[in-house]
C-alpha cells in the first residue's frame, strides 16, 4: 500500500511538473560584448523578424510566430501602437488583439526571443506614427519634444505598458531581450535631453535591467546618439553595408553591429502603383550581414493588414496609405510563403549552426465567394451622431472625433457672378454640395483647396463633406488635425473686377465617427425620405449578405464602389478607394462564419456600378484606376531653360553619401531644376535619392510643400518617380528609365518663391551608388 502512495505521489509530481507554462523559463541576460551581442554569456546573433500583433487576427498570431521561425529567425521584432491602447484618453485596453503580453507570451511558447520598440512614436505607416489623436485636442502641443503635456502622458502610458511586458523580460525568465527608445528620432529633430527623458521614462516603467538601444539612420546617428543605449542602424536591401556601419565602427570599434529595421520591401499608398524590391538584393544583404555576424530584424519579415482606420499617410504632402501592408514581405499578408521566403529560407539555412530547419506549417484555406449584391442602403446623414453650431468652422478634435467624417453647413450670401470656394485646409477629401447640388471635390492628396461656384440665390446651403484618411506617420507633419482646420472662404469678382473677400461664419457640423456600432445605427434608422446630399450616386451606408458552407480567408472585391470603410461580421476590414492599387480587402477566415455573414460599406462618393461584391482567392493590390498618369512629363511643364542662367555648373564626386554644392551666389525663384548631363558609370539612366535646397544661412529649407513639376523620365517599375527625392526616405529613389536618353531634367515646386544658396545631394545607398550624377546644372526660376 505504501508503495503504491509512493508511486500516486511521483505520478502527481510529475503531472504538475508537466504542467508548468513552457513561458516560466529560466531567468537570464542579455547584455553587450566585445564586438557582439551575449546571451547568457555567450556570443549570440540576433536574426529578428518584424511582425505587428495588430495586423494579425488575433487566432492567426501562433501560425505566423511559427511561420517566422520556420524562416530561421530566433527572435521577433515588434511596435507597441500607443494610439491603439489608449484610444481615449485615460482608457487603456490590453484585451484581444492589443493584448502585446500574450504575443510575446506566444514567441516565447514557440522558442523565439522578443524585441520591443514602445514608441512613444513608432512610425510604421500607422495612424499618426502611434500617437493618440486625442493629443492634439490641445492645440498647442509640441509633439515630440519636451512639452510637458506630451510628456506627462508618455509617462502614463509606458507604466501601463510596463505592467503589461516588464515581467516578461530575460531577467525575469520572459522572452523579451531588448527594449527600444524612441523611433528614428534623427529624421525628426536633434534634441538629446528629450530621448533621454524617453530613455528614463522607459527604464523606470520595468526595463532598466534590459538592454536599451536606439535607432536611426547612418547619416544622422550621432544626433541623438546616447553613451548608455546600443545604437543600432537602419537601411534597406541593395545598402552598402559597410559603408552603413563605417562611422559606428570609427565611434564605437567594439561595439557590436545590428541592422534593426532592414526594409525587405516598401509600403503602398494611394494612388500608385504596388510596390516590390528584389528578393535576390534583400537575400544577399542578409547573407553579408550574416557572414560578418551582425545582427538584423527584417522589416517586414510579415507585413500584415492594417485593418479599420490604422493606415497612416507619408510626407511631405500628404500621401495615404492603402490599407495591406503586404510590404512585398517573405510571409505575405495572409500568412503564405513567397518566391523571397523560400529564397531567403535557404540562406538562413547556412547559419543555422547545422540543425535542421523547422518545418514549415500549413497554409490556412482560401476561397472565393460568388457574387452578391449589396441591397440595403441608408444616406449617410443617418450616421450623424454630434451636432454643434459654432461661428468658426471647426476641427475633428475640437468635436472630439477621431476619425470619420463630418459634415459642415452654412447659408450662403447672394452670388452673381462666378465666385472662388478655398477650403484652408480640408484635411482630407472634400466634396461640395449647394442645396444637395453636387458641385466639386477637393482632394488634399492632389494639394487641391479651391473650386469655382456658381452664381446662388441669398440663403442657398453650402455643405461640405470631408473624409479623414489616416494622420501622417512620418517627419514633423505628424501633428496632423482632421476636418476643415482653418476657414472656408469665397472671392467674388464683381464687373468692376474688383475682389470681394468673405470668410463664411455661422456653420452647423455633424459627426459621422468611423465604426461598426455607428453604422448599424444608421442602418437601423431606415431609409428616410429627408434630405441627401447628392442622389446619384448615393453617398450612405450600403450592408449585403452572403452564405458559405465553409470558411476560409478571402479576399472581398470592392472595385464597384467608390471610397470609404469596410465592416465584416462587426470587424473593421479597412479602407477602399476605386483610384487603387488595391481592390481588394483581406477577409480573414477567422472573422467568417458558416452560413449567412454581414458586410456593410460605408460609401462616402457613392458606387461606381451596381453595389458588388465578390470574394476572390488572390488579391488584387496593383490595379490602378486614375484619371491621369502618375508621371510628371507633361509637355507643357518642362520649362525652356535656354535663356536663363544656372545656379551651379559642376561634377559630383562618385561613390555613396551626401555631397553639398554651394552656389557662387545665392539665386530666387520657386522652381529648382536639376539637369544631368552624365553619370559616373557612362550609361544614361540617372538616380537621386534626396535632395535639400539650403537658404540663405545654408539650412536646410523645409521641404513640407514641396511636388514635382516635371521630370522628363521616371521609371514606375517599383515607383521611382520624381518626388522620391523629397520623401524624406534615403532608400527611395527618383530614377529614368533606360534608353531615355541625356540630358534628364527634374523641376520641384518649392511651394513659393525662396532664396537658396546651394543644395545637398544623396545618391542612391548601394555600393557604387548606381546612376550616380557626374555632369549637373542647376537652376531656379
Amino acid at each position: 500500500m505504501r508503495k503504491r502512495h509512493i508511486l500516486s505521489a511521483i505520478f502527481m509530481i510529475a503531472f504538475m511538473l508537466c504542467s508548468i507554462p513552457c513561458t516560466a523559463a529560466t531567468k537570464g541576460d542579455f547584455t553587450v560584448g566585445d564586438k557582439t551581442f551575449l546571451l547568457n554569456g555567450k556570443p549570440f546573433v540576433v536574426k529578428a523578424a518584424e511582425v505587428h500583433y495588430p495586423r494579425i487576427p488575433r487566432p492567426y498570431w501562433e501560425h505566423r510566430i511559427k511561420m517566422c521561425k520556420a524562416l530561421g529567425m530566433n527572435t521577433l521584432c515588434l511596435y507597441v501602437f500607443w494610439n491603439l491602447h489608449e484610444q481615449q484618453e485615460g482608457v487603456f485596453d490590453f484585451t484581444g488583439n492589443k493584448d502585446v503580453a500574450e504575443f510575446c507570451r506566444l514567441a516565447q511558447k514557440n522558442g523565439m526571443y522578443v524585441i520591443v520598440r514602445p514608441g512613444p512614436y513608432v512610425c510604421a505607416e500607422w495612424e499618426m506614427g502611434g500617437l493618440p489623436w486625442w493629443l492634439l485636442k490641445k492645440k498647442d502641443i509640441e509633439l515630440r519634444t519636451q512639452d510637458t503635456y506630451f510628456i506627462e502622458r508618455v509617462r502614463i502610458f509606458e507604466h501601463k505598458l510596463g505592467e503589461q511586458l516588464a515581467p516578461l523580460t530575460i531577467q525575469n525568465g520572459g522572452p523579451i531581450i531588448m527594449v527600444q527608445v524612441e523611433n528614428e528620432y534623427g529624421s525628426y529633430g536633434e534634441d538629446k535631453p528629450y530621448v533621454a527623458t524617453i530613455r528614463d521614462i522607459v527604464k523606470e516603467s520595468g526595463f532598466d535591467k534590459v538592454a536599451l538601444f536606439q535607432c536611426d539612420w547612418a547619416s544622422n546617428f550621432t544626433k541623438n546618439g546616447l553613451d548608455d543605449l546600443v545604437w543600432t542602424m537602419n537601411f534597406g536591401t541593395g545598402a552598402n553595408i559597410d559603408e552603413q556601419f563605417k562611422l559606428l565602427g570609427e565611434l564605437r570599434p567594439n561595439a557590436p553591429q545590428m541592422c534593426s529595421e532592414f526594409w525587405s520591401g516598401w509600403f503602398d499608398k494611394w494612388g500608385a502603383q504596388h510596390e516590390t524590391r528584389p528578393a535576390k538584393d534583400m537575400v544577399a544583404g542578409i547573407d553579408e550581414m550574416l557572414s560578418k555576424g551582425i545582427s538584423f530584424s527584417l522589416y517586414m519579415t510579415h507585413g500584415g493588414t492594417s485593418f479599420g482606420h490604422w493606415a497612416g499617410a507619408n510626407s511631405p504632402g500628404f500621401a495615404p496609405d492603402v490599407t495591406s501592408y503586404d510590404y512585398d514581405a517573405p510571409i505575405n499578408e495572409y500568412g503564405q510563403t513567397t518566391p523571397k521566403f523560400w529564397e531567403l529560407r535557404k540562406t538562413m539555412e547556412k547559419y543555422n549552426d547545422g540543425k535542421e530547419m523547422p518545418s514549415v506549417p500549413e497554409d490556412y484555406p482560401v476561397i472565393s465567394v460568388p457574387q452578391f449584391t449589396l441591397t440595403e442602403f441608408v444616406p449617410i446623414e443617418n450616421g450623424c451622431d454630434k451636432t454643434v453650431k459654432s461661428t468658426k468652422v471647426k476641427t475633428f478634435e475640437e468635436m472630439d472625433m477621431g476619425w470619420g467624417s463630418m459634415i459642415y453647413t452654412t447659408t450662403l450670401p447672394e452670388i452673381t457672378e462666378q465666385s472662388v470656394l478655398t477650403i484652408n485646409e480640408a484635411h482630407d477629401y472634400a466634396q461640395v454640395f449647394i442645396d444637395g447640388k453636387y458641385v466639386g471635390r477637393i482632394d488634399r492628396v492632389r494639394h487641391e483647396n479651391q473650386l469655382l461656384l456658381p452664381s446662388v440665390k441669398k440663403g442657398s446651403q453650402l455643405t461640405i463633406l470631408i473624409e479623414a484618411m489616416g494622420r501622417i506617420n512620418f517627419g514633423r507633419a505628424i501633428k496632423d488635425f482632421k476636418g476643415i482646420t482653418n476657414d472656408v472662404t469665397i472671392d467674388i469678382e464683381d464687373v468692376a473686377s474688383e475682389t470681394k473677400h468673405i470668410t463664411l461664419e455661422n456653420w452647423t457640423m455633424k459627426t459621422i465617427p468611423d465604426d461598426y456600432a455607428n453604422a448599424i445605427k444608421a442602418l437601423q434608422k431606415g431609409n428616410t425620405t429627408g434630405t441627401r446630399l447628392i442622389n446619384e450616386p448615393k453617398i450612405g451606408y450600403y450592408r449585403g449578405y452572403f452564405n458559405i458552407a465553409k470558411t476560409g480567408d478571402t479576399f472581398l472585391n470592392f472595385e464597384a464602389f467608390g471610397k470609404g470603410q469596410v465592416y465584416l461580421n462587426g470587424h473593421p476590414l479597412g479602407r477602399i478607394w476605386h483610384i487603387g492599387p488595391q481592390q481588394t480587402l483581406y477577409a480573414p477566415g477567422c472573422w467568417l462564419k458558416e452560413g449567412q455573414n454581414e458586410v456593410i460599406v460605408l460609401d462616402v462618393v457613392g458606387p461606381q456600378n451596381n453595389p458588388i461584391v465578390f470574394g476572390q482567392e488572390k488579391p488584387e493590390l496593383n490595379k490602378l484606376n486614375l484619371e491621369k498618369t502618375s508621371k510628371h512629363n507633361n509637355p507643357g511643364d518642362r520649362p525652356d531653360l535656354n535663356s536663363k542662367t544656372p545656379a551651379a555648373i559642376g561634377q559630383f564626386a562618385a561613390g555613396n553619401g551626401w555631397q553639398k554644392v554651394k552656389f557662387d551666389k545665392q539665386a530666387k525663384g520657386r522652381y529648382l531644376a536639376i539637369e544631368s548631363n552624365s553619370t559616373q558609370s557612362g550609361d544614361d539612366i540617372v538616380a537621386i535619392a534626396e535632395i535639400y535646397a539650403l537658404n540663405a544661412k545654408g539650412m536646410r529649407i523645409s521641404r513640407e510643400p514641396w511636388t514635382t513639376k516635371y521630370a522628363d523620365s521616371e521609371n514606375e517599375n517599383g515607383n521611382h518617380t520624381g518626388d522620391k527625392v523629397f520623401d524624406l526616405q534615403e532608400s527611395t529613389y527618383w530614377t529614368t528609365t533606360k534608353g531615355s536618353g541625356f540630358p534628364h531634367l527634374l523641376v520641384i515646386d518649392l511651394g513659393c518663391e525662396q532664396t537658396v544658396s546651394g543644395i545637398e545631394y544623396l545618391p542612391r545607398a548601394e555600393q557604387g551608388a548606381p546612376g550616380s550624377i557626374k555632369d549637373y546644372r542647376i537652376y531656379l526660376y
